[in-house]
């Protein structure tokens, strides 16, 4: 009996010294990624933009982003919908994202029906995208979207104490009566720092078939059609999570490994209760075994959608397709920093800020 209690004992602790190892070699895996994404803020009159309300609930572990209210005209919809322009703020705690939603209050405070919410995007200004010398995308959320949450000691996308942000968004307004002072708002869900976990944690990362720059929604053809973009990262790493949007009428959206010629993930929209199509699950690429899909600077890869257009006609602005998730770099990767004087970070900041027409001098971004 004395054998058989020493034979368990050692079991144990062996068991639990490879789970110490693991969550060890794991936090020195993932722990470059804060260090090499310093806060390198481009030279932007901050004052020219309007403010967003960013509050903390501690007790819920929630970050709230709220822009300022608009007006929404009777029947404003469809992707023409109520712009709510960009504001800017910037993030009170650090830690890592596990999860986030949006929702949408009139003047008196009364919650919308979800579907008033087209798309909310927020990015940070002063870090690059993964593919591309253009400000990070660091959220964003769909009509179809619903509540993003990943399991949280696992998984989280990092963030910093004073991260400046930017955020912008769309409503639809189908009723046949205006509505006015409306909010809306993200609700992030997120580990403080300085906890063990996540196990995780890592940069976001985005790829649009428009890419580079300009308006991500593109006109749809009748029947079917597809549309791909390609390119490479700025440092290797791994695909840890992965997600895709597609408008109505998106059949698949997909990434490649288009120098290999290999699928690394593939995404079709989940069906709704009326049939029509919703959110394209959330591909989780880590597991047991491995940290993620693995990906290098010497690939070139691949974004796909495939739509089929039943109307017989074109539908404006009725096609679009990005995948985004997180990102673990290798450690000791450098991530390069953002460029504002780039003629591709000036064009797409031009856009998120709804300026795209209006000359370089009214942004107030230098160089």
């Amino acid at each position: 009996m004395t054998a058989l209690k020493t034979l368990v004992r050692r079991v144990v602790v062996g068991c639990a010294a490879l789970f110490v190892a693991t969550i060890g070699y794991l936090m020195w895996r993932t722990a470059a990624p804060a260090a090499t994404l310093a806060n390198r803020v481009p030279p932007i009159d901050w004052r020219a933009l309007p403010a967003a309300r960013i509050t903390v609930d501690e007790r819920r572990s929630e970050i709230t982003i709220e822009l300022p209210p608009v007006d929404m005209p009777a029947n404003s919809s469809g992707h023409h919908g109520v712009d709510v322009p960009a504001a800017v703020g910037e993030f009170p705690v650090g830690g890592a994202i596990f999860g986030f939603r949006a929702e949408a209050v009139d003047a008196e405070g009364r919650v919308l029906p979800a579907d008033v919410i087209h798309h909310f995007n927020v990015m940070d200004p002063a870090d690059r995208e993964l593919f591309l010398p253009i400000s990070r995308r660091l959220l964003a959320i769909g009509q179809e979207t619903g509540v993003v949450r990943l399991p949280r000691l696992l998984v989280g996308a990092r963030i910093r104490r004073g991260e400046r942000v930017i955020a912008n968004a769309m409503l639809h307004n189908p009723d046949g009566r205006e509505r006015r002072g409306v909010r809306v708002r993200m609700v992030v869900m997120y580990t403080p720092e300085g906890r063990p976990w996540p196990l995780l944690a890592g940069a976001p990362w985005q790829l649009d078939v428009a890419f580079p720059v300009g308006d991500k929604s593109f006109d749809l053809p009748p029947g079917r059609s597809e549309r791909v973009y390609e390119g490479s990262p700025a440092v290797p790493g791994d695909l840890a999570v992965i997600g895709g949007h597609l408008h109505e009428y998106g059949q698949i959206i997909e990434l490649w490994d288009a120098t290999e010629g290999k699928l690394i993930w593939r995404g079709e929209p989940a069906l709704n209760r009326d049939g029509k199509p919703g959110a394209v699950p959330i591909g989780k690429l880590y597991g047991l075994t491995r940290i993620g899909a693995r990906i290098t600077p010497e690939h070139t890869y691949r974004i796909r959608v495939i739509y089929d257009n039943p109307t017989g006609k074109v539908v404006s602005a009725g096609g679009m397709g990005v995948v985004a998730g997180l990102f673990i770099p290798d450690r000791g990767a450098v991530w390069p920093s953002a460029d504002p004087s780039d003629s591709l970070y000036q064009k797409d900041l031009r856009h998120f800020l709804g300026t795209d027409r209006a000359p370089a001098h009214q942004l107030h971004v230098g160089h």
